[in-house]
């Protein structure tokens, strides 16, 4: 019996090591076929924008994977890796629209609130009266895209804020501001009683399991935050600057990216309260175009057309007509979800498509433009939908 028991127990054995066996082997293969998709689009991309470096992360099926290309830094040498923290800039602004979705869900705030509830001095002042979602969705009315030079502190922004005219009717046109989401995160902070980065890290980025994603990026990890570049090549990072933590203020890495894009799409356990504030971010409130926008989020039906997502990232700078969705659109699976993002030394671009289980994480260290890097996130997403799920390519 007890010869039995042991051969019984060696063949369990040499079972599970083959089940695992096979299981990794699949595992590998379908890395080795995601990379020849990667490969494909991102070396030539490289060699044509004169890219340093680049991280892609990705969903397939509901798998994460992460490639690294280049070097981190020309200077030194030292290649994009697992640990490499890029700026992501306006990615940012999704984790603002978060700790505000997740201050709500906590009656800390309500998106129906006006901004003098808030800020006594623009109490009865046009800006005073624009609510929270008119914040979060660029609708507040013709704010400039940056903070004006000589604003350096929260006082200053609001002595301008209290004179500023909108010039427009709230909720009514589009016009793309670092005030208004920048204004927003203020108000989250203000509201839950602590400053924001602080908020940001106890709140959201450690339940969310983000353990290489900083607002203020710790002495013990400088050497891993990679070298920007601007256009002509010239070493440059960020600089901080009134309302820099709330509207781009993020360095984090792929795979931590990939996460966060994970638990925007409900594929991983986080705790209720952050999963609903991350979901709430998806709900449709405008329409501009092809072009739905969520909380800071822009979604499109799904599948779109790369010229749908190039005309609705060319108007990131215009001000474009803005129709109110009533009531409001919940979110939902069957859309592509986007968010752009750039510093004068960085450029990314996220994406995922909820229903398919599948999405995309794109850092570089220098400046290209918009165009280039939603097509080459779009040709990649495509591709893998295609020879992933069966889709047919849009």
């Amino acid at each position: 019996m007890r010869l039995r028991s042991l051969l019984g127990l060696f063949a369990l054995a040499i079972m599970v090591v083959s089940l695992n066996a096979f299981v990794h082997g699949a595992d590998d293969g379908n890395k080795r076929e995601v990379k020849k998709v990667v490969d494909a689009t991102v070396q030539p991309l490289m060699a044509k924008e004169n890219i340093p470096g680049m991280a892609i992360g990705l969903v397939v099926d509901g798998r994460p994977y992460v490639f690294n290309y280049g070097v981190a830094s020309r200077e030194t040498g030292q290649p994009v890796a697992a640990s490499t923290l890029f700026e992501v800039g306006s990615i940012s602004k999704t984790f603002t629209a978060s700790l505000i979705s997740y201050a709500q869900i906590h009656d800390y705030v309500s998106l129906s609130d006006e901004v003098g509830k808030y800020f006594e001095p623009l109490r009865g002042t046009p800006f005073g009266d624009v609510t929270l979602l008119e914040l979060g969705t660029h609708t507040a009315g013709r704010l400039p895209m940056q903070v004006p030079h000589g604003i350096d502190d929260d006082q200053q922004l609001l002595r301008y804020l209290k004179e500023f005219h909108l010039n427009q009717e709230p909720g009514t046109l589009r016009v793309y501001s670092n005030i208004g989401i920048g204004t927003l995160g203020l108000i989250a902070a203000k509201a839950m009683g602590a400053d924001y980065a602080t908020l940001m890290q106890e709140r959201l980025l450690t339940p969310l399991g983000l353990t290489s994603t900083y607002i203020n990026v710790p002495a013990d990890r400088m050497a891993d935050y990679a070298q920007g570049y601007t256009e002509d090549g010239k070493p440059i990072r960020l600089g901080p600057g009134e309302l820099w933590q709330e509207a781009y203020g993020v360095r984090t890495t792929a795979a931590d990216l990939v996460r966060y894009l994970e638990a925007n799409m409900n594929l991983i356990d986080v705790a209720p309260d952050v999963q609903h504030a991350l979901i709430d971010t998806h709900t449709g409130y405008f329409k501009t175009g092809a072009m739905t926008q969520d909380l800071i989020w822009e979604q499109y039906p799904y599948p779109v057309a790369l010229r749908s997502l190039l005309a609705g990232t060319a108007e990131i700078s215009d001000a474009v007509p803005a129709t109110p969705l009533k009531p409001p659109e919940r979110p939902r699976q069957d859309v592509w979800i986007n968010k752009t993002g750039s510093t004068n030394g960085f450029t990314a671009y996220v994406a995922f498509v909820p229903a398919k289980r599948l999405g995309i994480v794109l850092l570089a260290n220098k400046s290209f433009s918009l165009p280039e890097r939603v097509t080459a996130s779009y040709q990649i997403l495509t591709a893998l939908a295609a020879e992933h799920s069966g889709a047919v390519r849009p």
